[in-house]
């Protein structure tokens, strides 16, 4: 029988709204000792059952709810929520030409603290509560008889990946839980492009899958046009523009390691690197230096990571991003196009919106919203949990004051 848990008044509103976390207080305090991938039942303080929660005692989410019925955790109720999350994908999300994509969403598909991604023949598991340990053979279970994948891995998700992420592309983050490896680079496809995926090494596999259906749209944004992909990591999205018939793409990263990899996925689509341009650099810096030269883009695209450091500087969403929006402008024609995406979880639309405007001000310039979105169907999140809302994609017109 599962422990008994009793919650405050506050956490007690936020279980019956539907939020999945439970978050560490005075009450968690007194809970019975427990360990991680415990079951606890939540109840109120006259006793009433309220939800059942995977424990993790040494996280500020101390449990996240799985369900509001008593339930044991075992194959039959893991194939189940399996289940319903591939009915999602198949009802939903447009995956035609894609077989690289979000199977399980975490909170969004009752699976607190975990997902699971597919690249083509094979799975990828990612834990975010360590309450899932225990479970993990009874997942892998699960899902190679739901799925039948070639292989299913596990990548760790470290705490310090701010630190690591400069150096993470030469360390084996992720290992194999059952069947058989996949091949370094695994190429997968989205959007009938193809792209080079690692699932063995890096902190992150090399394609970011919540951006299919932006990198789809921006496909018929660019035909004919020169674009500028800033942050461009493994150059996703500067493929989905070449492709697309852009006359120019520009790609600008911090990392030299994630444009040798941007080159090798313009090779693999057969597009010639040679005819595009690969800047390996600060964005800032880049831009000024651009500025400098007047050169000049009909399509800007600014994708940051939430946080990022390089030698000369520091990137956070926060306060950077209107910097950014203000160099960038300078280079946009009149009514060019600036897309400004962010994956920051901490802030919401509105402040980012503010930092869009800051920037535009900052610049002399107005920005007009034509579109306004996040991520695809295969990324769901309750309507209850807000933090599942994360991404940020604004399509922005440039005008005059």
């Amino acid at each position: 029988m599962s422990q008994q848990c009793i919650v405050g008044a506050e956490t007690v509103r936020m279980v019956e709204l539907g939020h999945p976390w439970i978050i560490a207080d005075a009450y968690t305090k007194r809970w019975p000792s427990g360990e991680a991938g415990d079951l606890i039942e939540l109840t109120d303080a006259s006793g009433r059952f309220l939800a059942t929660a995977l424990l993790d005692p040494k996280d500020r989410i101390i449990a996240r709810v799985l369900t509001r019925e008593r339930m044991r955790l075992d194959k039959g109720w893991l194939k189940k929520r399996l289940e319903r999350a591939l009915a999602l994908r198949t009802e939903h999300a447009d995956l035609d030409g894609s077989n690289a994509y979000r199977l399980v969403n975490g909170e969004g598909d009752g699976l607190a603290g975990l997902t699971v991604d597919r690249y083509g023949d094979f799975l990828m598991v990612q834990i975010y509560c360590a309450g899932w340990r225990r479970h993990l053979k009874l997942l892998t279970q699960a899902l190679e008889e739901l799925l039948s994948p070639v292989g299913i891995y596990e990548k760790t998700r470290p705490h310090n990946t701010r630190e690591l992420e400069a150096e993470s592309d030469s360390k084996r983050y992720g290992q194999l839980l059952a069947g058989t490896s996949a091949p370094e680079p695994l190429l997968v496809l989205e959007n009938g492009l193809s792209f080079q995926v690692s699932l063995a090494w890096g902190l992150n596999t090399g394609l970011f899958l919540d951006q299919r259906k932006n990198r789809r749209d921006l496909a018929r944004r660019v035909r004919g046009k020169r674009f500028l992909n800033l942050f461009s990591y493994t150059g996703a999205f500067s493929v989905a523009a070449a492709a697309a018939g852009a006359s120019l793409v520009t790609s600008v990263d911090a990392s030299p390691g994630y444009m040798e990899q941007a080159r090798a996925n313009f090779s693999v689509n057969r597009l010639n690197p040679k005819r595009h341009e690969f800047l390996v650099g600060d964005c800032l810096a880049v831009l000024d230096e651009m500025v400098g030269r007047q050169k000049q883009y009909d399509v800007v695209l600014m994708d940051p990571p939430s946080f990022s450091t390089t030698s000369k500087s520091r990137f956070t969403t926060r306060g950077g991003t209107s910097d950014l929006v203000a160099a960038a402008l300078k280079l946009l024609t009149p009514a060019g196009v600036l897309i400004a995406s962010s994956n920051h979880q901490k802030v919401d639309v509105a402040d980012y919106l503010k930092e869009l405007r800051r920037g535009a001000l900052q610049a002399g310039n107005s920005l007009q919203v034509v579109s306004l979105s996040g991520q695809p169907e295969d990324f769901p999140y309750p309507v209850a949990f807000p933090e599942g809302r994360y991404l940020k994609y604004a399509i922005c017109v440039k005008g005059d004051l």
